[in-house]
């Protein structure tokens, strides 16, 4: 199987990542892409591996729907830089990344550009502890807060931040492993299971994460190229159920692509499909 690596730069830092590189994989069923955060142990990176090799050599599973509707993302930018994104994402659900001193200014602007109609959740990142979790998030309920996704660093943590807010909470990078999902069920840590396909080692293990979890998943993209973000929306379209919106509506951060179709949201909605890649779009890396 080939294997051809790259470097995009992002359009705005996000987490402190500025530039994603990994490489993408050509096997019998397509391409497969591996681009671990830097951020990433060991064992997610081998994870992201097999993720890619999954995709390269199986086809995806059988969808549950012909298209998912996808979230945009704002990093933790200046509030009027925040509501831009958000608007010209133009999909109805916008995750805005929290837990910096411009918190609350930037969900503001993102409410006020957007109007009643949109969809706001936050990602903290797990920046808090449970307290300062509980101050944070009353700050912001006033925007009508869809979920929180990391509020809290652990499972444990997010459990105990359940049973003491009205918001629904959102677990992420605490899931790491089919096992964590199913301590998430015993827990009941969280009202969602946010999951990276690259992460989890693929979309079948990703399924069986989500079934593991017992409450509803939401597909997550790792801020991948379309090759990576195809992955993203496959898990979208073949989980049984889809009450929320998916995190795949990241490829407009991205300074460029390696296909000529990107993956971008038309009116918040992907369909599920293949990336094919353009080699003439890789620069040397």
């Amino acid at each position: 199987m080939r294997r051809v690596p790259f470097s995009i730069a992002l359009r705005h830092p996000v987490m402190g990542v500025t530039t994603r590189t990994g490489y993408l994989i050509e096997g019998p069923a397509g391409w497969g892409e591996c681009s671990p955060l830097p951020s990433w142990n060991d064992a997610e990176r081998e994870a992201a591996e097999r993720s890619a090799l999954e995709a390269a050599t199986l086809p995806f599973p059988p969808v549950a729907r012909d298209r998912v509707a996808v979230n945009a993302m704002v990093p933790r930018v200046a509030p009027d830089v925040a509501a831009a994104l958000a608007v010209s994402s133009g999909c109805n659900t916008i995750k805005v990344k929290v837990g910096d001193e411009l918190s609350v200014n930037r969900v503001a602007a993102v409410r006020s550009a957007c109007g009643p109609a949109a969809r706001i959740r936050l990602d903290a990142n797990g920046a808090w502890d449970v307290d300062t979790a509980m101050l944070e998030l009353a700050k912001v309920a006033c925007y009508d807060i869809e979920l929180v996704e990391d509020p809290v660093a652990s499972l444990e943590e997010l459990a105990a931040l359940r049973r003491r807010t009205a918001m629904p909470v959102a677990a992420e990078s605490s899931i790491r492993t089919t096992a964590d999902a199913q301590r998430l069920h015993q827990l009941e840590a969280a009202d969602a299971i946010v999951l990276k396909p690259q992460r989890i080692g693929g979309v079948r293990e990703a399924l069986r994460a989500a079934d593991a979890s017992g409450v509803p998943a939401i597909a997550s993209s790792a801020l991948e190229t379309s090759v990576g973000l195809a992955v993203v929306v496959a898990l979208a379209a073949s989980l049984p159920d889809a009450p929320y919106a998916h995190g795949a509506g990241t490829a407009a951060l991205l300074e460029s692509d390696v296909v000529d179709d990107p993956l971008i949201p038309v009116g918040g909605w992907l369909a599920p499909r293949r990336a094919n890649v353009n080699l003439q779009l890789l620069a040397p890396v």
